[in-house]
Formats: structure tokens, C-alpha cells, sequence
């Protein structure tokens, strides 16, 4: 399928920072003039519900809402998330997948069974998935809210734009909030970027 529009999407936890990060892609996008679409969706909006965003751009797109089986890109921010909107991936799609256990409520209640290897699962399905834990890169930075530019430094360089253009939209949101904290939110996007292209690097042919 060949098409002008780029899909995203975007799961994981409440708290986690899956919509801050889906806003931050999409001021990237419009930064490089593309017509930009998205929508969020929470489950349980409170914090430790599930939440996915989609996010669409291109010359000019027409509708938020992303199509089963079109995602370029998903960026699973949770595994079992990852896992259970793993139909949205496209043939040669990609996912991005935070391996830190996070149980969401539903799992709690007794209402949905964490599955025991949510990336493996995804593999066995026939897509390709990059897996690396962001809570512990961040974690490793002292500050494990910076998970979310973790996140953001993985996809970096599978958007079509420059990892740059992220980089400064990331900048400008925490400008405000001074320079120690630009710094590190620059250290955790180029330790998400590093941690997926050894990933990469390490995959086979």
C-alpha cells in the first residue's frame, strides 16, 4: 500500500505520558508542514487506565481515525497494550515496545490476564518488534518521568523527518521549566534512539 500518510499509534498506561507524547509528534509534524489528524481514546482516563492515541499526517488527511492493519509505527509505551492493538501494524510495520511491566486495572479486577511474553507474542504473529526497557533508561537518568522523551527518542528516526525537528519541539515544550531540565530530557531522547538502534544493530538480517 503506498500512501502519503504516515500512521501512528500510540498505547500504553494512564500516567505514562502517551497523549503528551502524541502531541509533541504532532507539533513536530505541522513544524514540517503536514496536515495533521489525531484523536485520543481512554478507557479508564485516570491514572493507570489504558490509553491510545492515533495520529495521522501527511499532505492532507482527511480523518483521525486509523484503519486496522495501516500503522507504520506503534509505539507501545506498555507491552500488553502493544500486544492487544498489534493488529493495527501494517505487513512491514514497526513496533516500539517499552518492556517495563506496567499492570493496568483491568488485569487487577480480574478482568483481562496479563499475557506472560507480550512481545514475543507479537513476534510469533509475524511482526517485527524492537523492545527495550525505557522505565530502567530512565530510571538510570534519575528521573523515571522522563520515559516518556525515551519513548520519543525511539521513534526518532523512524518518522519521515529529521530526528531534529523532534528535538526541538521536545526542547520547546520544557523550555520553560529551565535549562537542567531541557538537558535531561535531551539526555533521555538520544538514550531512547541509542537503545533501539543496538536493538536494531543486534537484530538479524
Amino acid at each position: 500500500m503506498t500512501s502519503d500518510i504516515t500512521n501512528i499509534l500510540v498505547c500504553g498506561i494512564g500516567g505514562q505520558g502517551v497523549m503528551t507524547a502524541t502531541e509533541i509528534l504532532a507539533e513536530a509534524a505541522i513544524a514540517e508542514g503536514h496536515d495533521v489528524k489525531k484523536t485520543e481514546v481512554a478507557g479508564m482516563a485516570q491514572r493507570g487506565g489504558v490509553v491510545t492515541s492515533h495520529l495521522r499526517f501527511g499532505r492532507k488527511v482527511l480523518s483521525p481515525q486509523i484503519e486496522p492493519g495501516t500503522v507504520q509505527v506503534l509505539l507501545g509505551f506498555e507491552g500488553a497494550e502493544a500486544l492487544r492493538w498489534s493488529h493495527y501494524l501494517r505487513p512491514d510495520g514497526l513496533a516500539l515496545v517499552n518492556t517495563a511491566r506496567l499492570v493496568p486495572p483491568v488485569v487487577e479486577l480480574g478482568l483481562f490476564e496479563y499475557p506472560d511474553d507480550p512481545t514475543g507474542k507479537m513476534r510469533d504473529a509475524g511482526h517485527r518488534v524492537v523492545a527495550f526497557d525505557a522505565m530502567t533508561i530512565a530510571r538510570d537518568l534519575g528521573e523515571i518521568r522522563l520515559g516518556n522523551t525515551v519513548m520519543l527518542g525511539a521513534i526518532a528516526d523512524y518518522l519521515p523527518f529529521s530526528p531534529e525537528v523532534l528535538m526541538a519541539c521536545i526542547d520547546k515544550r520544557f523550555a520553560r521549566k529551565g535549562e537542567k531540565v531541557v538537558d535531561a530530557n535531551r539526555q533521555a531522547f538520544a538514550a531512547g534512539r541509542e537503545a533501539v538502534a543496538k536493538q536494531m544493530a543486534a537484530a538479524p538480517a
